[in-house]
């Protein structure tokens, strides 16, 4: 890849597995929506929502965008930010909205359908094990080792990419997943995502502040852009301590407000003031008045307890 690149940062490279990637999900998508969905979904509901259509189309060109030329050899070759960037995209970003993109029918048949991998795939998505699996990948691909592998090897890098993107599916499940019975509530949201946020940090600070190359495979004689290696690898360290951190809080923040927009409606809703002119009618004539007391009868007299009835009187008679 390398020797392929020389140092024209610019020349077109075409990157075949990357097509084949993206054409398999567009058409994996075009066949559930023609094909299966009228076999499953009863008539007279909406497959795929407008919304839906638009996260889907809007994932599959952010996809293409993040894992094509130029991106990715720019990321791959030139400049760790870019390379950065790209991860973020591919962890942050282009999965939630794949979830958003996907029905609940199709979820449903792909994750209930009894089988031992769509059992796993349940299991993996709740949110301790997501988050240490996703996590975990996060650390090792910021080691030094697995970043030279990376550049030097073009099949294990795009083995890490479609990793990355399938672990950060089970990261996001919790959060935007299709079916319900898999999303967390509204506050344990907002703490899963606080801290998925911590996360980015550490190795983030370790970039920023180091004063020596983290990466030597980075460190080489042409620099795009007049950019140097030690500047290259602060501006990694700050997009992932900032893309990373305030891009989560800022859905925290949607995520409060939507929760305190819920409790307030809650709370209205226990506490609304009835509108008699729902229970009785607005004008109520005599006759039915009339009519009411008639059919319920007279009141009957209970005695009040403790009270005796007092004796009649003698007639004292004439004087």
């Amino acid at each position: 890849m390398l020797l392929a690149a020389g140092t024209d940062p610019w020349r077109w490279q075409p990157h075949p597995e990357v097509w084949v990637l993206v054409a398999g999900i567009v058409i994996v998508g075009g066949y559930g929506v023609r094909v299966i969905a009228p076999k499953v979904v009863p008539p007279g509901q909406v497959a795929v929502t407008r919304r839906q259509k638009g996260w889907f189309f809007g994932a599959v060109a952010l996809l293409w965008f993040s894992a094509d030329w130029p991106m990715h050899d720019i990321g791959e070759q030139y400049l760790y930010s870019v390379h950065m960037i790209q991860h973020l995209l591919l962890s942050f970003v282009v999965p939630p909205m794949f979830l958003m993109a996907t029905p609940e029918w199709l979820a449903r048949l792909v994750l209930l359908d009894g089988g031992p991998v769509s059992r796993w795939i349940r299991k993996l998505a709740r949110p301790v094990p997501a988050a240490v699996i996703f996590n975990g990948l996060i650390i090792f691909l910021h080691w030094q080792g697995a970043v030279s592998a990376s550049v030097r090897n073009g099949p294990f890098h795009f083995a890490m990419h479609v990793l990355l993107f399938a672990t950060a599916l089970l990261m996001w499940t919790p959060v935007v997943g299709p079916l319900p019975e898999l999303r967390i509530s509204l506050p344990a949201r907002m703490v899963y995502l606080f801290m998925q946020s911590v996360v980015p940090t550490v190795p983030g600070a370790w970039l920023t502040f180091a004063q020596n190359p983290v990466y030597r495979i980075y460190d080489r004689p042409y620099r795009l852009w007049n950019i140097g290696v030690i500047d290259d690898q602060q501006a990694a360290g700050a997009i992932m301590k900032i893309f990373g951190g305030f891009y989560l809080w800022v859905i925290i923040a949607v995520l409060f407000f939507r929760w305190a927009v819920n409790a307030e409606r809650h709370d209205g809703n226990r506490y609304r003031i009835v509108d008699l002119g729902d229970v009785v009618p607005e004008e109520l004539t005599y006759e039915q008045l009339a009519e009411e007391f008639e059919r319920i009868g007279p009141a009957l007299r209970e005695p009040v307890p403790g009270l005796r009835k007092p004796e009649a009187e003698a007639d004292p008679g004439p004087v």
